[in-house]
């Protein structure tokens, strides 16, 4: 059997007016793509070709060029070894392409137009991906994560693998049940680590029995995308069309009851609050959300409201990650490690939800990473603040190791995200979320949607749904 993998993964925050360019993407081509795959080779019997897979960081609007670039390449590829058995598209469901309604349902249509009718197509998503009935329409196989924070994508990755084996050794096709469910909640209120969102997830489980159900999926969406597929949904795989429809609308049904039970699992409140909390707290650290410039949720990472507020109150120690600035960064590096200088910070790649910031402070180091971009450590007052000269999301204690920081040593750590990733968790003696401003804001409602269909909760609280 001949399997093709392909794929194009960036989430796409609509609000923000940083469009997402090709330098944004990590590609992977031919080869080089197979130790992403690392599960392909348990299936001796597999002819497998990795064509190209492009991932990238999650940022604005995906420029049209870009995308009918990459697209026209993985097309070309499929075309150049046709005739494929099954093809394995590694997507994560939140791309919005200039001029493109259903970015996706493009992509997934020109790849079944070329592979024919009869190749079976699989796709593994983020559960903070958008589905749509032109999507499910293409594909055969579908299967999303199941943890926020992520924790299960090679997990999931290897499901939707094996999935399209099954089905081609079994020579059949699942059926489909597709569920929209008008819920578009926030990442942040739906952690899959607290409840009601532990609950929830573990029916999936419950709901697969390997046979007359093959798999199923809940996918909560994503929130910061203006588009009329914005919304949960239920999908479930199976070779019984009734049970398999019974799945999808148990699924749904639970999480729509669930609705008004999802919040954010740590405190919150506005800037000032969340620091005056912080400051208030008997915690040795506290951890520090900027929720509404979350660079993982597609924030320019710029927006610099926090840390002027955080200097404002005057903080102890504080740690802030990070800023991106390439302006900044330039004038550290000839100023050099010591120098003081002032420099106008961030509100450049974010106009639109932050102004620049004048700073006086005081080189304290300079680092290239591993991925190539330069990093400052700049001391302002008592905030060490990181500038980098591209977008950064700190998800890792490593990233922290590299620049010789110990996160604990600080009063408090301001990151821009919005639930905190593993790592952290892990370590944080306290963690609260400023809903702070920023394209990511934490509560969607509060932003000018308007392709989104309605009635949708939470922007609408008094209606009736059932799956």
């Amino acid at each position: 059997m001949k399997i093709a993998a392909a794929g194009i993964a960036i989430e796409c925050a609509t609000f923000s007016p940083l469009p997402s360019e090709l330098a944004d993407f990590d590609v992977l081509r031919g080869d080089a793509l197979r130790p992403h795959y690392p599960f392909a080779a348990s299936y001796p019997d597999v002819d497998f070709a990795p064509i190209m897979q492009a991932h990238a960081v999650p940022g604005g609007v995906l420029r049209r060029s870009v995308y009918d670039a990459l697209k026209a390449e993985i097309l070309a590829g499929l075309s150049a070894a046709e005739p494929w058995d099954g093809v394995y598209l590694d997507m994560h469901g939140a791309m919005a392409v200039d001029g493109i309604d259903d970015a996706e349902a493009d992509f997934i249509s020109a790849v079944r137009e070329l592979v024919g009718p009869d190749a079976l197509i699989s796709a593994s998503y983020d559960l903070h991906g958008n589905l749509s009935g032109a999507i499910m329409e293409q594909l055969d196989i579908i299967s999303a994560y199941r943890t926020a924070p992520h924790e299960d994508a090679l997990e999931t990755r290897a499901r939707a693998f094996d999935l399209l084996n099954q089905c081609l050794h079994a020579g059949k096709r699942p059926v489909k049940a597709f569920v929209p469910i008008p819920l578009l909640l926030s990442g942040e209120r739906t952690m899959t680590i607290v409840e009601p969102g532990k609950s929830v997830y573990a029916e999936i489980e419950k709901v697969i029995d390997g046979e007359s159900v093959l798999d199923a999926s809940l996918l909560v969406g994503f929130t910061w995308a203006d588009q009329a597929r914005s919304q949960a949904a239920a999908v479930a795989l199976g070779m019984d069309e009734e049970a398999t429809w019974r799945a999808a609308r148990w699924l749904a049904a639970a999480y729509w009851d669930a609705r008004h039970d999802f919040n954010f699992g740590v405190p919150t409140g506005s800037t000032d609050e969340c620091i005056n909390m912080a400051l208030e707290s008997e915690a040795s650290t506290v951890f520090l959300s900027d929720s509404g410039d979350n660079v993982t949720g597609g924030g320019a990472g710029d927006v610099p409201y926090v840390l002027e507020r955080l200097l404002a109150h005057r903080v102890p120690k504080t740690l802030y990650a990070s800023l991106a600035d390439a302006a900044a960064v330039d004038a550290c590096f000839t100023a050099g490690t010591g120098a003081s200088l002032s420099l106008s910070l961030g509100g450049k790649l974010d106009p639109v939800h932050g102004n620049p910031l004048s700073v006086d402070g005081t080189v304290k180091t300079l680092h290239q990473n591993a991925s190539g971009t330069r990093q400052v450590i700049l001391n302002v007052d008592n905030v060490d603040v990181i500038l980098s000269e591209r977008r950064l999301a700190f998800t890792t204690l490593a990233q922290f190791s590299e620049l010789g920081i110990d996160p604990l040593a600080y009063r408090v750590v301001c990151l821009k995200l919005g639930y905190l990733f593993p790592d952290f968790q892990a370590i944080a003696p306290e963690a609260i979320m400023a809903l702070s401003p920023g394209a990511i804001n934490a509560l969607p409602e509060t932003l000018p949607f308007h392709k989104i269909q309605r009635p949708m909760h939470p922007f609408d609280r008094e209606f009736d749904w059932s799956p």
